[in-house]
């Protein structure tokens, strides 16, 4: 009945231990104290069965920012057990654990933190650029992101019941297999990535759409905002690579469970089939990530310099050729692994090649901000340190491109500093930079200046004290995985200094935690930003602070590509003046259940309890039937209530 859960599942070490008990009392803690203030009933109505984008784009922030926390808990215990496990000292993890600790660490900040923080953005954001009431697809938004809840709480079943992988967050075979993996470890990578990666499947579809068909009148490509550009162009990665993630892992699970041999030695398999798919998909991967990343600095820096963004039609072009370039580069990943040399020189070409677009965009930001009125706010603060570190990852990686030196530093800690130069020093400080931006927009408070800029400055110290030296670590020959490593040589210090960056932006986490506290609980002291033009210039600034559940209450017509600036500069096409009614989605509670249920699927595959996989599976196929076969309902809000709701919103705001 259970399948090969047995009670060995729940022993494990007493580091793991402690981080269960207190993941199971903060669980308990946060439950506890929506029951004492009678909060369930309101959380069903208004966000668990919500299909509204805003609160859908809450939501996924939310989870990665907690998916978050554990991540970074795991590169703290990685960075402090490298610390100290060295010559006869064996540190506080042991080796099996620690490779499940690398795994889980990458697992969750690309699937979880990464794409949450892409996906939370999006939703928030781009209906709001584009002028739309709505997205495409409401239900189908709203499934994306349970499908995505799921995944992450079943990973946080995988620190509580068994183990996780220690095959690294990409599982290459032979090591993936059954013959020496045969534990749950890769099944619950399977099926974590498995359903996170159909839910972003599903809400890239969502979001091409949305960007396609819901534009506001005027609105034509060449007016978008970089922002929603970015956007598109990421999500055309998602719908043509996350399909070959999906494919890779159904063949994989066909190897595991039934014995087959597509990524088996013999048999007619070929392990380095496996490893080309899964970076057919993992490149791509990269820039869905740092795209939208690029399209957040494109709203920041023209808005705190005063200027229109240098360079619209070459922004566009070089988001269009990187996207391309995203696909055609993914063998650079394993420049090691025996292709022939015009193989190797043809991808390592491509590569470099990519330093071209990504370069008009940096040189488009710095000539954006060349006489204008620059504003060191928080958030061109974020932006300053992107250009830093994003130029030193963006030149290593151009270091690495080049098949010969990929022959030497592959596989060592140079490479590590540079995905994380990369995707921290990108995708992480353009979240840190949106997140800032627009939180007035969707709050009506400001966050802390003062206490933003201390955040920063821990982040930024500590990201050069955590990483830098990892390169210099890399060419002294320290690989990735390293777990332990003799007194001769000569590295403690490098990754003492590595184990300090790493407390210090702790501390900026910190910072970051208290000062979102305490601009909730004085968010009336928080209302305005003296001097500062943080009101942006696209659309999504013409809406009341928080915006309302119809986001327009007349639908915009724009004719510019600032067209903020155009309606208060006199500029603007005739707008329509006359209030409509609106048809907006009723909320549902079929997402959240095929999220349980996918859940409970996902759990029953990695423990073989056939009998429970196929039963939620079959529940899973009745609730879409059940949803497909239903008619979508719509409440709808006439135009003397959307008067009278603009009126009061309008108000509210004005007395803020």
């Amino acid at each position: 009945m259970f399948g090969r859960l047995t009670l060995e599942a729940f022993k494990h070490e007493p580091s793991q231990n402690f981080a269960v008990v207190m993941m199971v009392l903060t669980g308990i803690g946060i439950m506890g104290a929506i029951t004492y203030s009678k909060k369930w009933k309101w959380l069903w109505d208004e966000w668990f069965t919500s299909v509204d984008p805003k609160k859908i784009g809450l939501m996924y922030i939310i989870v990665a920012l907690l998916m978050f926390f554990k991540g970074f808990s795991d590169a703290l215990m990685m960075r402090l057990q490298q610390a100290l496990s060295v010559g006869d000292a064996h540190g506080f993890i042991a080796p099996g654990h620690f490779q499940e600790i690398f795994s889980a660490h990458g697992t969750t900040m690309i699937f979880f933190v990464g794409m949450g923080v892409v996906f939370g953005l999006m939703n928030l954001v781009i209906p709001l650029q584009i002028g739309a009431r709505d997205v495409a697809y409401p239900f189908l938004n709203a499934l994306g992101f349970w499908l995505f809840a799921a995944a992450s709480v079943l990973s946080l079943f995988s620190l509580a019941i068994g183990k996780f992988s220690a095959t690294g967050w990409l599982a290459y075979p032979p090591l993936s297999g059954i013959e020496y993996s045969p534990d749950e470890g890769v099944d619950y990578w399977i099926w974590i990535v498995q359903i996170a990666g159909i839910g972003s499947t599903l809400s890239g579809i969502n979001f091409i759409v949305t960007i396609l068909k819901m534009r506001c009148p005027g609105m034509t490509f060449m007016k978008m905002p970089i922002f929603v550009w970015s956007g598109l162009c990421a999500m055309v990665l998602v719908i043509f690579a996350f399909p070959i993630l999906t494919a890779t892992l159904v063949l994989l699970s066909l190897d595991r469970y039934l014995g087959m041999h597509f990524f088996t030695a013999g048999f007619g398999g070929n392990p380095m089939m496996y490893i080309n798919l899964i970076w057919a998909w993992g490149h791509p991967e990269v820039y869905i990530l740092i795209l939208p990343a690029f399209g957040i600095f494109s709203e920041v820096v023209p808005t705190f310099s005063e200027k229109r963004l240098f360079g619209y039609a070459s922004m566009v072009w070089a988001l269009i050729v990187i996207t391309f370039l995203s696909f055609v580069v993914w063998l650079h990943h394993f420049f090691t692994m025996g292709a022939s040399s015009g193989v190797n020189a043809f991808f390592g070409i491509m590569t470099m090649l990519i330093a071209i677009p990504t370069g008009v965009k940096l040189f488009n930001w710095l000539f954006t901000k060349f006489r204008g009125r620059v504003h060191f706010t928080s958030p061109m603060l974020w932006f300053f340190a992107f250009v830093l570190n994003f130029s030193i990852g963006g030149m290593t990686g151009i270091l690495l491109s080049a098949p010969p030196v990929d022959y030497q530093a592959h596989n060592s800690l140079f490479l590590i500093a540079h995905f994380h130069g990369m995707v921290i020093g990108g995708m992480l400080f353009g979240f840190f930079c949106g997140f800032t931006y627009w939180f007035p927009k969707f709050t009506g408070f400001f966050l802390s200046e003062r206490l933003n800029i201390y955040a920063f400055w821990c982040w930024f110290t500590g990201f050069l004290l955590a990483f830098m030296p990892l390169y210099m670590l890399g060419f002294m020959g320290a690989t990735r995985r390293l777990d332990h490593y003799e007194a001769s040589t000569g590295w403690q210090p490098l990754f003492i200094i590595v184990g300090i960056g790493a407390l210090i932006i702790l501390c900026g986490v910190g910072v970051q935690i208290y000062g979102l506290f305490m601009s909730i609980k004085d968010r009336k002291k928080n209302l305005d930003v003296t001097g500062n033009p943080w009101n942006g210039r696209t659309l999504e600034w013409s809406t009341p602070s928080p915006p309302p559940i119809y986001n327009f209450a007349i639908t915009p017509i724009v004719d510019d590509l600032d067209p903020l600036w155009a309606i208060k500069e006199g500029h603007a096409p005739p707008q329509n003046k006359n209030y409509e009614d609106i048809h907006l989605p009723k909320n549902t509670p079929m997402g959240l259940y095929i999220g349980i249920l996918s859940l409970i699927f996902g759990f029953a595959m990695t423990w073989y309890m056939t009998w429970l996989a196929l039963a939620s599976f079959v529940a899973i196929v009745i609730c879409l039937i059940i949803r497909l076969s239903g008619e979508d309902e719509h409440e709808m809000i006439t135009a003397k209530q959307v008067k009278e709701m603009e009126a009061a919103h309008l108000s509210k705001q004005g007395a803020r």
